[in-house]
């Protein structure tokens, strides 16, 4: 779709307005009219966002630009917020406060999209372990609609009253960003919201669209690391080994039974291992194996049941085998609960954003079993409202649901926004949702 089909879309929806919202018509057209007037800046800062990606912990770059860019437009800037997380502020007299969030880090992947802004840097994980490193998520997607957002916002000051908390969050990649926020003071050194909105790339809608849920849209993540310990020796002797390989396998399959077994049918569980490490050649059985799990629960009854259940089997495991316990930990500090929207501010955005784009451009989403940390501001009392950009090729969304080549998504080394209208989608909700919220009355 071309950039200016889709603006005459978005301005044609906006005047068919219905009466009790034609008070939106004006602030649409003003941010699409401004937007005409980024695009090109906007687009140039997404790439080079995208060019340069960094791992969790590591956004020196990204944050600089950040803070760089909210000062220009009149935010007053605190940098190294959660390590490396930046935190702007912009008053403009009484009322509400409204928070918005950008993720910033990148993954461990290697990027292989063909694009000519694609990723070529490496670098060392926290495992000092040498690592490609791409934006395989849409956080620079995310970064720039914030940027962008803000110097609309800051052009608009007539048309609102309140105060701007723009972040720019670490480590959502790892589950760790935003609770460093937060333990670093956010809502204590900065001023509390009354609303806090953010919102993400989905490679499985066209660009120009936008999807959402109502109340619970994903669930609990915990990263568990178990040890299986063993008695090492010679291949060619197994019997006088306890071979953990051996063990590590029947836990796997133990594993499985937890979902299939143990949970009810109808309240989703996820356990997978995703990695596994033993030994180091041929004939020697080793004398342990290290496993790392993700777990998905959907409420923390269900997460603590599950969790208690691994620690089960590995130590039963273990003991039949007449091995050494095995080590089990659950990382704590990488845990993300579960995200809810809360159902009134959902209702008021929907209506907003079918308004804004169209109704045929908003979709409600199913629930979905991945995680984002952005819950962990839901948990601190905040209001919050957290949505999807549709990201794909119009032209390849149509053509995959006839049957052709599938979409790729988010985590795959393939995976490529398309700039705009995502840019401009993002920008025009993220602003028009601002500015809605700006006429709340503080409630709590």
């Amino acid at each position: 779709m071309k950039v200016a089909s889709f603006v005459s879309i978005v301005i044609g929806s906006c005047m068919a307005l219905p009466a009790s919202a034609q008070e939106r018509k004006p602030n649409a057209a003003f941010i699409q009219k401004k937007l005409d007037a980024e695009a090109d800046s906007l687009l140039a800062l997404y790439k080079q966002i995208h060019a340069f990606p960094e791992l969790a912990f590591q956004e020196e770059q990204t944050s600089a630009r950040l803070a760089k860019e909210l000062r220009k437009v009149g935010f007053t800037v605190t940098e190294k917020v959660g390590v490396t997380g930046v935190v702007g502020v912009l008053k403009n007299g009484v009322g509400p406060t409204v928070l918005v969030r950008a993720d910033m880090d990148a993954l461990p992947i290697i990027e292989d999209t063909k694009l000519a802004y694609a990723s070529k840097v490496r670098t060392r994980d926290k495992d000092g372990l040498d690592v490609g490193v791409m934006h395989a998520c849409g956080h620079d997607m995310n970064a720039a609609c914030l940027v962008g957002t803000a110097r609309v916002m800051a052009q608009m000051k007539d048309r609102w009253q309140g105060t701007l908390v723009f972040i720019g969050q670490p480590a959502e990649e790892i589950g760790a960003g935003a609770r460093a926020m937060l333990e670093d003071g956010l809502l204590q050194k900065f001023p509390r919201p009354d609303f806090a909105l953010a919102l993400h790339c989905d490679g499985r809608y066209p660009a120009g669209h936008v999807n959402y849920r109502e109340g619970q849209m994903q669930a609990n993540v915990d990263s568990v690391d178990i040890i299986v310990k063993g008695k090492g020796g010679h291949g060619a002797a197994p019997h006088a080994t306890i071979d953990p390989i051996v063990l590590a396998a029947r836990i796997i399959l133990d594993l499985q039974t937890i979902v299939s077994r143990e949970r009810n049918p109808l309240e989703p569980a996820v356990v997978t291992v995703g990695s596994i490490h033993g030994g180091t050649k041929h004939n020697i059985i080793p004398d342990e194996v290290k496993m790392q799990l993700t777990v998905r629960t959907m409420n923390d009854k269900s997460r603590a049941e599950v969790l208690e259940s691994i620690t089960r089997i590995a130590t039963a495991a273990a003991l039949g085998a007449r091995a050494p316990e095995p080590i089990v930990k659950t990382r704590g500090e990488s845990f993300t609960p579960a995200l809810y929207n809360e159902s009134e501010l959902t209702k008021k955005m929907v209506a907003l954003f079918k308004d804004v784009v169209g109704t045929e451009r908003v979709h409600e989403r199913p629930m979905s079993m991945g995680g984002e940390d952005f819950s962990q501001f839901t948990r601190a009392g905040l209001r919050t409202f957290y949505w999807h950009l549709g990201t794909a090729d119009p032209g390849a969304f149509a053509e995959s649901k006839k049957g052709g080549k599938a979409l790729e998504n988010t985590h795959s080394p393939y995976y490529a926004p398309v700039p705009e209208p995502t840019l401009r989608t993002g920008v025009l909700t993220m602003s028009m949702a601002i500015l809605e919220l700006m006429n709340e009355k503080k409630t709590r």
